[in-house]
């Protein structure tokens, strides 16, 4: 089955790393990525840009009210989500928990997703 593990931290704490911190969590994360891709587990990875970079189609009224940034005023932003495909939701966890054990602070929401249109430019 396939779930969306999505990555939440405070953005101004993450972009806020030296380039040395960074770094040594990224090639944390990228051990854990690639085990799980060498498992047949780990699909995409993307990491989305700051909130000051989001466009929001807000559909209060007609026409649509576009504006600029994220959806939501919160504590931890959206930073990236992984795609994975696991047996069920406990493996989908452990992935999670894999993540969390390389990536200082934050939270992980782990969501079971359907595969609505696959990446047709791949085939």
């Amino acid at each position: 089955m396939m779930y969306a593990v999505l990555c939440y931290n405070d953005e101004k704490t993450v972009w806020s790393w030296s380039k040395q911190e960074e770094a040594a969590v990224m090639t944390r994360l990228e051990e854990v990525r690639v085990r799980l891709t060498k498992a047949g587990k780990m699909g995409p990875a993307l990491r989305l840009l700051p909130t000051t970079a989001a466009t929001t189609l807000r559909k209060t009224q007609e026409p649509p009210l576009v504006i600029d940034g994220p959806f939501a005023e919160t504590k931890e932003q959206l930073l990236g989500f992984y795609v994975i495909d696991v047996a069920d939701l406990d493996a989908a966890l452990d992935v999670a928990r894999e993540l969390a054990a390389v990536n200082p602070g934050g939270a992980y929401e782990v969501r079971p997703i359907a595969l609505y249109c696959p990446d047709e430019r791949a085939m």
